[in-house]
């Protein structure tokens, strides 16, 4: 195993309150993600991604990787940049990415379930052709993969180099 990446107090300090403040959603939430109400989490509280996706630094660094890697696929960017809020508010738009990743990983199954559905719905409006011509849909299974893929390997990644270095084993279980 690797030894992690330490930075230093300041910008450590610093990254985690970014983190706090951005996901700090005031009456926009009233989810309790440590204690989800009425069942469990899709995802159990002994996994990989509840350490991964607890951690401030691990969101913060692996979700500007994960950005940068799906926006490096012309239908994923196109979609965004014309289907969203993304171009003229996009620390809104990765607030509200953020809080469902959050509610994936630890809301209740049924409240995750809800919203995983309503967001593929809204996904399935979503349909276009990129400037060089590629069409594209929200829902296409390559371009799901793609966006996962990336923001499993952006928050794992992070994890692994500046929190606490993980198994192999620990890595194929995320």
């Amino acid at each position: 195993m690797t030894t992690p990446i330490v930075l230093p107090w300041p910008l450590r300090s610093g990254l985690e309150a970014a983190t706090r403040a951005l996901f700090d959603l005031g009456d926009q939430s009233s989810a309790d993600f440590l204690r989800p109400a009425g069942e469990a989490a899709l995802v159990s509280a002994d996994s990989v991604s509840w350490r991964v996706f607890k951690n401030p630094l691990s969101l913060v660094i692996g979700g500007v990787a994960a950005v940068i890697m799906e926006l490096a696929e012309p239908r994923v960017r196109t979609g965004i940049w014309e289907h969203t809020t993304f171009r003229i508010d996009p620390i809104r738009r990765l607030r509200r990415t953020g809080l469902a990743a959050l509610v994936t990983i630890y809301g209740a199954r049924d409240t995750a379930e809800a919203m995983i559905a309503r967001i593929r719905r809204m996904h399935d409006r979503v349909a276009g052709s990129t400037p060089a011509g590629k069409a594209y849909r929200a829902n296409d299974p390559e371009l799901l993969n793609w966006v996962q893929g990336t923001a499993a390997y952006g928050f794992l990644q992070a994890y692994h180099a500046y929190v606490r270095p993980l198994s192999d084993l620990e890595r194929d279980r995320y």
